[in-house]
């Protein structure tokens, strides 16, 4: 089974994580031709990625090597893919072929839990109405200076 391009060779995955993610690898898989796709960017937090969106630059660029075994891991830079909730992986060519197959594409990191803050409902007061502050009889003092 695998994945295989329209028209072209260009190839988007948009993958979201349930946590945030420390990518810390990445293993592309395709045939030992040349459908294997020939480079691959990464884009980090980019919910619903296009085509029209992959024109802007990269967080990371690999020149990949065909790997039809899987044994290749491409490093990422750490302090830049330290925080990922979404991972867009672009592939923009390949060796030659119309189009570009990839069998397996595998992700390695640590995962953590996703520490979003919820929309909180509050309710602030301009000014303070007395009325709404039910307190004991307060009786006045005066001071008198002579």
């Amino acid at each position: 089974q695998f994945v295989e391009s329209d028209d072209d060779e260009e190839l988007l995955f948009n993958i979201p994580f349930t946590g945030n993610v420390k990518l810390k690898g990445v293993i592309v898989m395709g045939e030992d031709d040349g459908t294997h796709p020939a480079e691959m960017r990464l884009f980090r937090n980019i919910p619903h990625m296009s085509f029209d969106d992959a024109a802007r630059e990269p967080e990371q660029t690999f020149s990949l090597n065909r790997d039809p075994t899987g044994e290749l891991e491409y490093p990422t830079k750490i302090a830049r893919f330290s925080n990922v909730y979404h991972l867009s992986i672009h592939f923009p060519k390949n060796f030659g072929a119309e189009t570009t197959k990839i069998f397996y594409i595998g992700l390695k990191g640590e995962w953590t839990e996703a520490h979003r803050h919820e929309v909180t409902i509050c309710n602030y007061e301009a000014s303070a109405n007395p009325a709404d502050h039910k307190l004991e009889q307060i009786t006045p003092q005066t001071h008198f200076i002579s």
